[in-house]
Formats: structure tokens, sequence, C-alpha cells
């Protein structure tokens, strides 16, 4: 459902407009309603919608002002007039500011429902073309995060990624586990813990060195990481290498 806000100085127009005309059907859900542009800025404040049907002819803050003002605010919305067949000149003033149609009073059900099928058209089409655009920003965000973390092995962190791709923390933490199927802090563990195997394989590096290398400043930490991940200590993995890449298992038996 798409969320409607209804501007009306008429009360009788207003009640009518959010109370007897089946919205659900057309597949929208009346948000809220104001009596005037100043009161409806005031309640975008606080809340989103997704259409603004406002009369134009209003006290205090008409609907011209108003869509103004919403475009100027940066607010996303589909905007419909309501338009007295005397307001039809000033009602094309709205052009300038994407006003997507207008509707003549008094108000008829035919009318409401033509309009707002080219409402709901386009707004699905911009549905659709968010949900391609997220899709693809996930998965560049994800290959950057990814190259973020093993370049940054050592020091790698959550922060850090949100950091480097411009997206808050916690956001990138779904994100990531949405696209990749992957918990962020399990990717970590892995490039650290591959990190860790290419090391060991190097002789000239001492346990504990490799234990730093990969942001361990305790080895028996590190150890039980290791442990958990490759099922052999760090040790036991440098000499399967070293016997030929036989693993402990083997060298038991």
């Amino acid at each position: 459902m798409y969320r409607l806000l209804i501007v009306d100085d008429e009360r009788a127009t207003l009640n009518g407009l959010c109370n007897y005309i089946p919205w659900d059907q057309m597949g929208f859900i009346v948000e809220g309603s104001a009596a005037n542009g100043k009161a409806a800025l005031a309640y975008l404040e606080n809340h989103t919608v997704d259409v603004l049907l406002s009369d134009i002819r209003m006290p205090v803050m008409d609907g011209i002002e108003l869509v103004a003002r919403v475009r100027e605010l940066g607010y996303d919305m589909e905007c419909v007039f309501l338009s007295a067949h005397r307001d039809f000149e000033y009602a094309k003033k709205g052009l300038q500011y994407g006003v997507l149609d207008y509707i003549l009073k008094p108000t008829k059900f035919g009318d409401i429902r033509e309009v707002f099928g080219h409402v709901r058209e386009k707004l699905d089409e911009k549905r659709k073309r968010e949900e391609f655009r997220e899709e693809n920003m996930g998965k560049d965000v994800i290959s950057l995060v990814k190259k973020y973390v093993e370049t940054h092995v050592r020091t790698a962190s959550l922060e850090e990624a949100a950091d480097y791709v411009n997206m808050n923390a916690q956001y990138l933490s779904r994100l990531y586990k949405k696209k990749s199927g992957q918990n962020f802090s399990d990717y970590v563990m892995e490039v650290k813990m591959k990190e860790s195997q290419r090391l060991l394989g190097d002789s000239r590096y001492r346990i504990r060195e490799v234990s730093e290398m990969v942001g361990y400043t305790n080895e028996k930490n590190f150890a039980r990481a290791f442990h958990l991940f490759c099922q052999m200590s760090p040790r036991e993995y440098r000499d399967s290498q070293a016997n030929g890449g036989k693993n402990h298992e083997a060298e038991i038996l």
C-alpha cells in the first residue's frame, strides 16, 4: 500500500475523501490529513508519505506554496491537485513543481480512480528502479567491504568498514548478511584464518608473530580461534605443512 496525505480546508470534502473513497482497492492508504498547507508541512516533519493530494485554494498556506515547500525541503512524493474549474490556470502553475495531475471539484470517483491509477503506475515503476539500484549498490558495497577486509586483515572492524563505504555500521551489517549470506564478523574471521595459514607456511615467522600480524594480541586467543577454524592448532598446522601437506590426523595414524 502507498501512503497518502490529503489536504483540504473544506471539512466535508476532506471527510469524504478520507472516509468514503475505497483507496485500498487502488493500492493506497490514507496516512493523514490536514486543513491547510502549513498543517500539512507540520505533519510531514514526522511522517513519510508517497502521495500528496491537496486542494489549491486554502487559507494560511495554499496548495501551490505547499508543493513548492515540499520540493524545497526535498520530500520525495508524487503530488496531485484538487482544483475547481475557475482554478484551472492557477493549477497549471503546479507543473513547475512536478505536480503529476489534477482532479476537478466536485470530485467524482471515476476521476479519482483514473488519476490514481496513473499515480500507482508511476510509483510502481519508481519502486522497481529503486530495488534494482539497491541490488546493484549492494553488490558493489559487498565487493568494497571484502577488499577492505583483505587489505586490513590486522585491524579490520565493522565500524571501519562502514566508514570505508560511507554507511551506518548497523545498516552495513544487515546489508552484508542479506547480500552475502554470511555475517561480517564470520567473514573477517575467515580472512584472518586463511591469512594465518599462509603465514604459518612460512618458517620465517614465529607463531606469536603470525598471531600479531592477523590482529591477535593474545597468542592463546589466536590458537583457540585457529583450532575452531582448522580443527588443529597453529603448531600442528605448521608441522603438517612441513611434512608435505599431510594433515595432523594422518600423522598420528
